[in-house]
């Protein structure tokens, strides 16, 4: 028979939690490295210098896994160091070689992994979420101007302007962020032979990378260009930090039956999901942030409804026009290369495409469930081919209606400008002149050219409005 304090002793046992297993990832602005528990653990976590540590104290814990099997590259650890506190709690301490911010949290149980400590260590400067700029307040500017102009009136607080002297031409980069899914702590779908999409995506994703940065007129921006995760909404962020004109999101689909097959793409829908698959893809695909270990909300829920629907409807109305024209033509060219799931562009609340400002495309290259698609998606030579359809049918876009400070609309206005009703600018033109020059009032002009401002641009094509 156990004495009572036998008894203890053993419920105390029971609680103590074991240290299974320890990553890392490194990312540009932050390193993550996450403890996987065999039952909840408190931790305290907190930073020492001369010399700088990160010292994390988890509380009636035993350490099964080795911190030396780590790679540290990348990352501000230099050495990570363990022992035992107080007789029964785990002390971890990291050697940094350089200041962080720490912050941890824990997550429960999912079905990929159990009980998690996680423990970021962000770079003071280097984060990409601080973005001074409200997209939906600049937007709802715009809806503002363009509503006054289409009634005839000045835009509101603005004057009648047009004296600054045309500027050179800037002929930039269309810049698109490429956004490979999933990644470090959230593998994606796993397929049958046990490919992760998080490999597979990053594989395109950094061959489309490449397309777009070997052809003249285009910049490439990867959202992650490693085995790391990054939060649903900072996506977008990062996206917006490198004033990014596309956002394209990388997946591979996955069903719990292996038939399923083809290629689909996405467009954030402001209502209803256009089926029942893109609402349930969405919803899987949201959930991403909880099995990455993000400590945060997936929705605007800081935010009265009726306010948050009536200004991402006004915010989104124009980008999301241009999502659905893009997204039709990246569909026509994935169909030459591989059978679609749907014959249009679906629509689905995915956070990942809440961008007010930027237009954004979530792209389903195949179903890494089905075996076949899953040898495909494996495969260099195909990964070619579809990062090639994906930037072809952006490239189609982009050529008709290419950014007007870009190259591609310098080079598209070139031989323009010697009719009646277009006027190709010159040095010293202001577009106050150039009103008066063709009898045209000033805000005509604007509004028959889509000028939120008086900029004007050496070479740039001016509609020259008539009658």
């Amino acid at each position: 028979m156990l004495t009572g304090l036998a008894m203890v002793m053993l419920s105390t046992l029971a609680m103590a939690s074991e240290v299974d297993n320890m990553r890392l990832w490194a990312a540009p602005d932050h390193a993550r490295l996450v403890f996987d528990l065999s039952a909840p653990a408190q931790a305290e976590v907190f930073t020492l210098e001369n010399p700088r540590r990160l010292v994390i104290d988890i509380a009636d814990s035993r350490l099964e896994a080795n911190p030396s099997s780590l790679d540290l590259e990348g990352s501000a650890i230099s050495e990570i160091r363990t022992g035992v506190r107080n007789g029964d709690d785990l002390r971890v301490v990291l050697d940094l070689s350089r200041d962080i911010v720490p912050r941890h949290f824990t997550l429960q149980p999912n079905a990929q992994y159990g009980h998690r400590l996680v423990v970021d260590l962000e770079y003071p400067g280097e984060s990409a979420i601080k973005d001074p700029i409200d997209p939906i307040a600049a937007k709802i500017r715009e809806q503002e101007i363009a509503a006054a102009r289409a009634r005839g009136k000045a835009a509101p607080a603005q004057p009648v302007g047009g004296q600054d002297k045309a500027q050179p031409h800037p002929k930039r980069d269309i810049i698109v962020a490429i956004d490979a899914g999933h990644g470090g702590e959230d593998p994606g779908a796993i397929g049958p032979h046990g490919t992760r999409e998080k490999d597979v995506v990053l594989g395109i994703a950094r061959r489309l990378e490449a397309i777009i940065d070997g052809t003249p007129g285009y910049s490439a921006v990867m959202i992650r260009d490693g085995d790391y995760y990054v939060g649903l909404r900072e996506r977008t962020m990062l996206a917006r930090k490198y004033k990014a004109d596309f956002f394209v999101s990388i997946h591979a689909d996955a069903f719990k039956s292996s038939r399923p097959s083809g290629s689909s793409v996405f467009a954030l829908s402001l209502s209803g999901a256009s089926s029942e698959t893109a609402k349930w893809l969405a919803t899987k695909e949201n959930r991403a942030d909880l099995i990455g270990g993000v400590d945060g909300s997936l929705d605007l829920a800081d935010k009265d409804e009726v306010l948050r629907g009536v200004l991402l409807d006004l915010a989104m109305t124009a980008t999301l026009n241009d999502s659905l024209t893009v997204g039709g033509r990246v569909l026509d060219q994935l169909a030459e290369i591989n059978n679609l799931h749907k014959p249009r562009v679906e629509q689905a609340a995915f956070v990942v495409l809440k961008s007010p400002d930027i237009p954004s495309l979530l792209v389903e290259t195949g179903f890494i469930s089905n075996p076949e698609e899953e040898r495909q998606l494996q495969d260099p030579g195909y990964q070619q081919r579809l990062a090639e359809a994906i930037f072809t049918g952006l490239n189609a876009h982009f050529r008709r209606n290419p950014p007007p400070d870009s190259l591609l609309a310098w080079q598209r206005d070139q031989g323009r400008g010697n009719t009646a009703d277009e006027y190709r600018i010159q040095p010293g033109d202001t577009l106050s002149e150039i009103a008066t020059r063709h009898q045209v009032p000033i805000s005509t002009l604007r509004q028959a050219n889509e000028l939120n401002g008086d900029v004007i641009r050496v070479g740039q094509v001016l509609r020259i409005p008539q009658g």
